[in-house]
């Protein structure tokens, strides 16, 4: 079964940019009638500005989409002071109906016009079909002021929610603003500003202080600070070394750097993350989904019970009055919109996606939000995972009669020209050294490095190095677990130092919030060393642990665990042989920033930051989003189901209908935005 779906209705929109809205399905998404959604400005080729962006800010609309309301509201509570407060004799008939007509139509007209082209698609029973029969049949009773006031309120009602959405939807697309618009590039001998689509592999690219890192590349200059936030969330500047790779969207801090491109545009980490988080949003959680197939049922069934508390009472009351019923009906049709529900739900979403993704967490849809909180099982890989896949020096040891910077000088000077990761461990001991000149250096494959130091034959690599040039190592090596560089001098034992990869920092925390959440069962699987692998998961307090596995071999492990029923999986890793472990689980969540292409692409969830403890913080902000989400639920079909009845009785007028219309859909709205206040840890 897949995992991903798809969104089976995109966007439409206007010859102006608006979003259209004509279904309650599409109203799941946010977008909105154009009654309220803002509206872009037309971009005009060759005026040197980008016209694109949207003015407002942090969810705010422009004056443009409040006044219909306001005129609306004024001409209405006009007409109320005329008639109620002055008394005025003129104020009745054609007077008084055509100037709560004229207060009607700021509001109406837009509603009934999207009415009108949902009927044209065979779409009957949206909310705006149901305001405008409500509405109309308030003015065809006499009861114009009540009329103008239900649309006005759900016109006031609807651009709360749309501010609302909109800021959601900026909190989770806040990268957009991070996408590179040029990038300055070396061709002909000459730096030219190009758009960073039209640069190739292998090309160089300059990035002056304050610019965005157009594409993916490796650092050419010796040393960058860069400003990561957008990407993952961290604010204290990443620091990258001359050949360490370097990632498109990152603002360089210090100094001009030079970059060598290593990936086009379009495959750029930026790009990547752009498309998941447009796609995010359209993927729906079971809770969503859910609720659209219920408003699809309960939309027709409220309509039919109007017309039935309009009509059947005329054969059980002896002093049936017809206009009292059809009042009734459509009060009950007021409070039938679903308008909570269908807003409050996703925006919840829309809230924890967004708060998510603030936090260096990416999902890739609101589904994996939900799982998440499910998962009682989680398997993780060692290296790149819990542990920083770098090689660090963690034990030197000498045997001869050397200190040890004299020791390590020699070392150095033999691993210098080795590409190794170990040799570039050891050449970190002390980087700015001055060496002395190793000559005749030799790889010998699968064991090591010799060469000659000073005059001595200086060897360095593993036991089949020594024992291949006959020099004895200490038997107590051999319970050595870490990777080790033995080191043989004219012919004898000089020492050694052992290499270790170092535990990310925030690892044995997460272990224990991890158990703390509800996680119960937690699994290592490594393609590293079974030694190795055992020692890391003591060290952490992981019981369960095998190394030594190839991919499939860890493929086969997660599949045993997933035969268990009960056992809802996420496995965690971010290398290319996790892929296939990362699309098997229930829940796949990667390294984004040192992870490979694959497993990225492959995981539900990805973590920008690279620390672990980020699954405990998506744990709680898809637990927090479930019960507010659910806290609207409750809310919303509580209050419906007693002013229904209340209304069905007689005992409910049209403003108690605003109320369990509109009024719950702001209570719901404000308890959704709480997500984006929220303080993560």
């Amino acid at each position: 079964m897949n995992k991903h779906i798809t969104h089976p209705h995109p966007p439409q929109y206007d010859n102006n940019g608006n979003l259209v809205c004509c279904t309650l399905e599409e109203k799941i998404d946010g977008k909105t009638p154009p009654l309220i959604a803002p509206r872009k400005e037309q971009h005009h080729e060759g005026d040197g500005h980008d016209h694109s962006h949207d003015h407002s800010h942090d969810g705010a609309l422009g004056l443009k989409a409040y006044l219909p309301a306001l005129i609306s509201l004024v001409i209405l509570l006009s007409g109320l002071a005329i008639e109620h407060l002055l008394k005025a004799s003129f104020f009745q008939g054609w007077i008084k109906v055509i100037w709560y007509t004229i207060a009607y139509i700021p509001v109406g007209l837009p509603v009934i016009k999207e009415a009108y082209e949902a009927l044209r698609k065979g779409e009957i029973f949206t909310e705006f079909f149901l305001m405008s029969i409500a509405t109309i049949g308030a003015f065809a009773i006499g009861e114009y002021p009540e009329g103008v006031a239900v649309m006005l309120f759900y016109a006031i009602g609807e651009l709360f929610q749309t501010a609302a959405v909109k800021r959601a939807k900026n909190n989770i697309k806040a990268l957009l603003d991070v996408r590179p618009k040029t990038a300055t590039v070396l061709r002909n001998n000459d730096y030219v500003t190009v758009a960073p689509e039209t640069v190739t592999i292998g090309e160089t690219i300059q990035v002056k202080v304050g610019e965005k890192i157009p594409l993916d590349g490796v650092l050419f200059s010796e040393k960058a600070s860069l400003n990561t936030a957008a990407l993952t969330g961290e604010s204290k500047p990443q620091y990258a070394l001359k050949g360490e790779k370097v990632m498109a969207g990152s603002i360089n801090l210090e100094g001009v750097i030079d970059i060598k491109v290593e990936k086009l545009f379009n495959d750029s980490s930026i790009a990547r993350i752009l498309e998941l988080v447009q796609n995010a949003t359209s993927r729906k959680s079971k809770t969503e989904l859910l609720i659209r197939r219920l408003a699809k049922i309960y939309t027709p069934i409220v309509v039919y019970l109007a017309i039935a508390i309009c009509i059947v009472p005329y054969f059980f009351v002896s002093d049936y009055q017809f206009s009292e019923w059809l009042y009734r009906a459509l009060i009950f049709l007021v409070i039938s919109c679903p308008c909570a529900l269908v807003i409050s739900i996703p925006l919840g979403y829309f809230g924890g996606l967004g708060a998510a993704s603030k936090k260096g967490l990416l999902f890739k849809g609101a589904t994996f939000l939900d799982q998440l909180t499910k998962v009682n099982t989680l398997v993780m890989d060692k290296t790149g995972t819990v542990t920083k896949g770098v090689f660090k020096i963690k034990d030197i040891v000498l045997t001869g009669n050397f200190n040890e910077s004299e020791f390590m000088k020699l070392l150095m000077a033999v691993e210098a020209k080795s590409t190794h990761p170990i040799a570039k461990a050891i050449m970190k001991y002390s980087p700015n050294e001055n060496l002395p000149k190793a000559t005749n250096t030799q790889e010998i494959a699968g064991k090591g490095l010799k060469g000659e130091v000073y005059g001595k034959i200086l060897l360095a690599g593993n036991k089949k190095l020594m024992e291949q040039f006959n020099v004895s190592v200490p038997t107590d090596t051999e319970n050595i677990v870490e990777s080790i560089v033995m080191v043989g001098m004219d012919g004898q034992f000089a020492g050694y130092v052992t290499i270790a990869d170092e535990l990310k920092e925030d690892a044995k925390e997460t272990i224990q919030q991890l158990r703390a959440s509800g996680i119960k069962h937690l699994v290592m699987l490594s393609g590293d060393k079974d030694a190795i692998t055992q020692k890391v998961a003591k060290d952490l307090g992981i019981e369960i642990a095998k190394g030594g596995l190839l991919p499939e071999d860890k493929l086969n492990e997660v599949e045993q665990i997933k035969k268990d029923p009960n056992k809802i999986v996420a496995f965690v890793g971010d290398g290319i042989n996790d892929a296939p472990v990362l699309a098997a689980s229930d829940v796949g969540i990667a390294m984004g920033a040192m992870g490979s292409d694959v497993a990225i692409e492959t995981a539900d969830i990805i973590i920008q930051t690279d620390q672990p403890s980020k699954i405990v913080t998506g744990i709680k902000i898809g637990k927090a989003t479930q019960r507010i989400i659910w806290q609207n639920i409750a809310l919303a079909f509580g209050v419906k189901v007693i002013v229904l009845i209340l209304g069905a009785g007689g005992l409910a007028t049209m403003w108690e209908a605003v109320f369990a219309d509109v009024g719950v859909a702001l209570l719901a709205i404000l308890n959704a935005v709480r997500l984006q206040r929220m303080e993560w840890k």
